[in-house]
């Protein structure tokens, strides 16, 4: 039981927290961060100073909407769940199954 245990708990929580962490943080900071910024600020600045200049309100929340939605979800969705699933259950099946079954073996 020792050694499973101390295998399991071991394994997992460095898979997890490491996996998780660096691939949902990476993956949530870069898509999330690219693409609000990247949507946002074009389709803010684009629409917000072509419509200021002929058409305030239309432009705006055409340009904005479009382009903060657009730029948000997609780059936030995109980095975010690539980042997070591809880290979070590489990290975590990995370090889980081989502390898993390292303690278990060893135990």
């Amino acid at each position: 039981m020792d050694g499973w245990m101390d295998g399991w708990m071991d394994g997992w929580m460095d898979g997890w927290m490491d996996g998780w962490m660096d691939g949902w943080m990476d993956g949530w900071m870069d898509g999330w961060m690219d693409g609000w910024m990247d949507g946002w600020m074009d389709g803010w600045m684009d629409g917000w100073m072509d419509g200021w200049m002929d058409g305030w309100m239309d432009k705006w929340m055409d340009g904005w909407m479009d382009g903060w939605m657009d730029g948000w979800m997609d780059g936030w969705m995109d980095g975010w769940m690539d980042g997070w699933m591809d880290g979070w259950m590489d990290g975590w099946m990995d370090g889980w199954m081989d502390g898993w079954m390292d303690g278990w073996m060893d135990g």
